[in-house]
Parts: C-alpha cells; sequence; structure tokens
C-alpha cells in the first residue's frame, strides 16, 4: 500500500505514466503530489539491458523487509543486492506544459525534503503544501558523480492553481500506477530474462535513468 508523504520512514500498467528524466540541466521544479510508494528493486542484467525487478521480500506497508512473500531474485542471483527506490508522483514544469511524471526520488534529495517538510509541512497537499526546487551539482568526473541539493529558500507553500487541479483530480494511487508483481510474476520475468532468446516487455527496462 503507497502511504502519505509524511508517513515515511524514509528507510505495470498498459496506461503507463512517464518518468520524470533529471536531465544535465542545472534546475530543477516539480511539485510533488499524491501518496508515496516505498520501494526496494533489484536491477537484473539480461538481453543487455538492466531490469528493475522489486523485491519481493519488502513490505510496502510496514517499510521492513518481513519476507512475508516469496522472493525468487536470491534463487537466481545469489551476490544480487537489492536497493532503495521510492517514487511518487510529480508535476513537471520542464516541458512548457505541465504534466504528471513519476518522480524515482534520489536518496539524499528525499532526505533533504523530508527535513525541510519538518519545518514546511506535507509537500504534496494542495492547498499547503510546496514546490521543490533543486538543483544538479558534479561531483566528479564521472557521467554518475552528480547529487541533487534541495533549495530550502525557493521552497515556497502555495495552493496549486486551477489547471493543477485539473491535473490532480484524477490522479491514481502510486500501488496501481506501479503495482507490485506476485511472487509467481516475478519468477516469469526471471525465466524470461535467463532463457536464451527469451521475450520480455520492453517497457520494463525503462522505468529510470541513469543518472
Amino acid at each position: 500500500m503507497a502511504i502519505k508523504f509524511n508517513q515515511s520512514k524514509g528507510s505495470a500498467q498498459k496506461e503507463r505514466i512517464e518518468s520524470y528524466v533529471y536531465t544535465g540541466k542545472e534546475n530543477h521544479h516539480v511539485r510533488l503530489v499524491g501518496d508515496l510508494l516505498p520501494r526496494y528493486l533489484y536491477w537484473i542484467r539480461g538481453d543487455q539491458k538492466n531490469y528493475p525487478i522489486e523485491c519481493l521480500a519488502f513490505d510496502r506497508n510496514t517499510e521492513t523487509f518481513n519476507n512475508k512473500e516469496k522472493d525468487h531474485v536470491p534463487g537466481y542471483y545469489p551476490d544480487q543486492k537489492c536497493s532503495w527506490s521510492y517514487a511518487i508522483q510529480c508535476i513537471d514544469y520542464s516541458d512548457g506544459e505541465p504534466s504528471i511524471k513519476i518522480f524515482n526520488l534520489k536518496r539524499k534529495l528525499f532526505d533533504q525534503i523530508m527535513t525541510a517538510a519538518e519545518d514546511l509541512g506535507d509537500p504534496t497537499d494542495p492547498e499547503t503544501g510546496w514546490d521543490v526546487i533543486f538543483k544538479r551539482l558534479k561531483t566528479g568526473p564521472q557521467v554518475f558523480n552528480v547529487e541533487y541539493q534541495l533549495q530550502v529558500l525557493k521552497c515556497k507553500p502555495r495552493a496549486l492553481n486551477e489547471s493543477e487541479q485539473t491535473l490532480v483530480a484524477g490522479l491514481k494511487s502510486m500501488d496501481d500506477v506501479l503495482a507490485r508483481p506476485t511472487a509467481d510474476a516475478q519468477l516469469e520475468l526471471l525465466k524470461r530474462i535467463t532463457e536464451e532468446g527469451g521475450s520480455v516487455d520492453e517497457s520494463i527496462s525503462s522505468e529510470f535513468d541513469v543518472e
């Protein structure tokens, strides 16, 4: 079950919503909306692509690894570790026309947002929430040497305007946007990835950008 943003402990539909792209531009501006989806993902290499597979040992409801559901990944990839992959929806203003996107959170940015929320309140509230404005910082020579820093003083509380309210009027829960696979579905996908010439849904590999 997806949860309200300020409830977090921090620690495939046919009609797909696009993901927000952390482009190389310096400044970013989004408004977080809806509920927060706690997840951990494995990244499995297959057919020259990385496929995100949800860790079923992690419980979305309790944000704990309770192993209540069978997770088949360790049986196929004993050394594979899952990684923190929380997600929420956002209004993206970068395309000129605001649109709803899946916002795959960066851990450090998420921690900064949670800290700011202690003073500013829930960023997802349509009346008292606030815009998330952050910048991209280069931290080294490699492509992946980047981090994102919240610009707290620019994150001003404001009510959603009429057009934004229209955008979020039919907002789906993140549990529906990124449905949790069953253990059988996870197993079937692993079989397809590991079998030579196996057929895998192309949309599965494009959930995240590399940064």
